[in-house]
């Protein structure tokens, strides 16, 4: 039987968020509305996702000798990620600044202070711990660009669906492409990747070659309220975005990929997986912060069914 479970390499940070009416402008100070301190850093948001949406789920990625440790690790305990992966460094456990404002638009500025002492050599270790147990990869780009090529390299080798979502983005070794079997860029990313403009489905479908005339085997390319384009040789297809009245979009894309991730590893076809990553994407902006914004399997189980009977009774 296929292994059903997520294996994430990537960054884990303390998110350390405040929200505004308005973010200020260049030199100006605001009075705040609220702020919080959660878990947060794309390999854990990723990490808690799948974890969320039913997969066991193993993250490897490093914390520091802090007490910002301690919320972090406590954070992935309570959301049932397992830690056997994660290291200790000599070092501070990673730091985000985010700033939302009203509208649920933010900026972030991300220190990765212990994130960058993730190796090759950890990589390998816990790929060769867990491979057994685990049919999907999850990759991002915060953590060093060395160790995440590396990471889908190894992956790909220890028989893994190897899914990058590229963020934030930074060109790319040429070798690498061929050892992705899902890459999952929203507009700007794919933009930045391609210098192709992503700004409607006719652009992104550009974008989504440039990654397969490299070796991706899938682009989906995330379209915020416009959906998701998903390209293959062999089709393309446009998926709908699930409506909803965004409050903060911060983790939307790592509840996006997360889901999907466990989707494919749960042995879900391609189409179905795509479908709730995008409702978990359109759940986590309905609630402020990263890791406490992300669904569970039953949350979105619902938003799809109440979809699919709005639907049915629209026809």
């Amino acid at each position: 039987m296929k292994p059903k479970g997520v294996l994430v390499v990537g960054s884990i940070t303390a998110d350390v968020t405040a929200f505004s009416r308005r973010l200020p402008r260049r030199g100006e100070t605001i009075l705040g509305d609220d702020v919080t301190l959660v878990l947060g850093g794309k390999g854990a948001n990723q990490a808690v996702a799948a974890a969320r949406g039913g997969a066991p789920t193993w993250l490897v990625g490093c914390v520091g000798k802090d007490p910002f440790s301690e919320i972090v690790l406590a954070g992935l305990h309570s959301y049932g990620v397992a830690s056997t992966e994660i290291r200790t460094v000599d070092n501070r456990t990673g730091v985000a600044h985010i700033r939302v404002d009203a509208s649920g638009e933010n900026d972030i500025v991300i220190t990765p202070l212990a994130n960058s002492d993730l190796s090759i050599d950890m990589v390998d270790e816990s790929i060769r711990a867990v491979r057994d147990r685990a049919s999907v990869l999850l990759l991002q780009l915060e953590i060093r660009t060395e160790v995440a090529c590396h990471a889908a390299e190894a992956g790909a080798h220890a028989g893994l669906t190897v899914v990058l979502d590229p963020a934030p983005a930074q060109s790319l070794p040429d070798r690498v492409w061929p050892y992705i079997a899902v890459v999952t860029p929203n507009e700007s990313e794919a933009t930045a990747l391609t210098g192709v403009e992503v700004v409607d489905l006719e652009s992104a479908e550009r974008a989504a070659a440039w990654f397969l005339d490299r070796g991706v085997r899938h682009a989906l390319i995330t379209l915020g309220a416009a959906g998701a384009l998903s390209v293959t040789p062999e089709q393309k297809r446009h998926f709908p975005a699930y409506p909803v009245n965004p409050v903060d979009t911060t983790a939307a894309g790592d509840a996006f990929t997360g889901s999907l991730g466990a989707a494919l590893a749960g042995g879900l076809d391609t189409a179905t997986a795509i479908r709730r990553g995008m409702a978990a994407g359109a759940l986590a902006t309905t609630r402020p912060g990263a890791s406490p914004s992300l669904p569970d399997r039953e949350a979105v189980d619902e938003l799809i069914n109440l979809h699919a009977i709005v639907g049915g009774a629209a026809q």
